[in-house]
């Protein structure tokens, strides 16, 4: 019997992915922080629908608080805290009514965030950090779940970098690509069903998300894909690795997994860059160290076709065939042994790969008929 939580949470995607064109990984990416209390930056021009992806995620929590602003280099704190309380002065207290406010809110959206002055950004590190507004004399907790940050362009200033290295899920947004998904979006109405989870449901999932189990194997590939990037210059802190785990099993639970395995870490790249030129190379690092193996084995694959097809060949003589089919035979036999040690280093490793029984019952099925036939003649 499936799942409950997990079958919400997977209709959930579904809906969402019918509703966004071409955002499955952002999707994944906003849903994953909702479940590991992580923060989302997406980068990209106006138009696509970063605000309504963040709204849209609110409206599948049952009573959330959604708060969003676009920030420029003139808003104040009023605007994103609330106005100070006339009842507090008289009370020599500076306190904000924070009703409707970011301070209330379970989700949030900030547009142009890299904008916020000073007076902002201390108030707005607090509460990515720890939860908390300082209103006046008191420590409020807040609600916030989850803060997507928008912006056109990456800080360049160094009282950013703070704010910028919180968000610890990144992605680069643009507008839809594909012509029959740009045809989609215009024929597209409004999503005709949205399935919405509880505050209790939601803090259950979060509780089996921090669960989720990271084999040894997992974190030994994460000390490969560390060593890999420093080789590229890529330098990732002590806390984004640390706090990169929590990233790794949201995103198992969301595939109704309850270990992580080594597929997770692909999302990794939307968690290891700081500049977008760095984001090919993380993935090509990840691809490299993930799933080489699988690249390995079908490279395999396709080295017995191709010795298939040259000792079926036609050939001058029966005495030419009769050599191709013996040296297709010896070199389909050097695959199949490297085939299974390749398996058996993976195994070891702790590596699952898809289709791997599937592909080794090709090889041998190639090697196995060559054989027949070279015996039969």
């Amino acid at each position: 019997m499936p799942d409950p939580a997990i079958a919400k949470l997977a209709k959930i995607r579904e809906e969402l992915n019918r509703m966004f064109l071409e955002r499955a990984d952002l999707i994944d990416g906003a849903i994953v922080a909702m479940l590991s209390a992580n923060h989302l930056l997406i980068i990209g021009p106006p138009g696509t629908a970063k605000s309504m992806l963040a709204d849209e995620l609110c409206n599948r929590i049952d009573g959330a608080a959604y708060f969003q602003w676009l920030l420029t280099k003139f808003s104040t704190p009023e605007e994103i805290f609330g106005a100070v309380s006339l009842k507090g002065l008289e009370e020599d207290d500076y306190r904000r009514v924070t009703s409707l406010k970011l301070p209330e809110a379970h989700i949030a959206f900030l547009d142009e965030i890299f904008t916020a002055n000073s007076s902002i950004l201390n108030a707005l590190l607090t509460i990515i950090n720890e939860r908390i507004f300082h209103n006046g004399r008191a420590r409020i907790k807040v609600p916030l779940i989850t803060m997507f940050g928008a912006s056109n362009e990456l800080p360049d200033e160094d009282e950013l970098t703070a704010l910028y290295d919180r968000f610890m899920l990144r992605f680069m947004a643009d507008y839809i690509t594909e012509e029959h998904g740009f045809i989609r979006m215009l024929a597209g109405g409004a999503e005709r069903s949205r399935t919405t989870i509880t505050f209790d449901e939601l803090r259950a999932l979060q509780e089996r998300a921090a669960a989720v189990d990271v084999p040894g194997a997992i974190l030994q590939s994460i000390v490969q894909i560390r060593r890999e990037l420093a080789r590229e210059q890529i330098v990732v802190s002590d806390r984004r690795w640390k706090n990169s785990l929590s990233v790794l099993r949201a995103h198992a639970l969301l595939r109704g997994r309850e270990a992580v395995i080594e597929d997770d870490l692909m999302f990794l790249a939307h968690v290891l860059w700081k500049d977008p030129e760095e984001r090919p190379k993380v993935v090509d690092t990840l691809k490299r160290i993930v799933r080489g193996y699988q690249d390995k084995l079908q490279e395999l694959v396709f080295e017995s076709r191709e010795l298939r097809e040259y000792a079926e060949g036609v050939w001058e003589s029966e005495e030419l065939r009769q050599r191709a089919m013996t040296e297709a035979n010896a070199k389909l036999a050097s695959i199949v042994n490297r085939f299974d040690t390749l398996l058996k280093e993976a195994s070891d490793s702790g590596r699952a790969i898809a289709d791997a029984d599937t592909m080794r019952t090709e090889v041998k099925s190639i090697q196995q008929a060559l054989f027949r036939r070279s015996v039969g003649d």
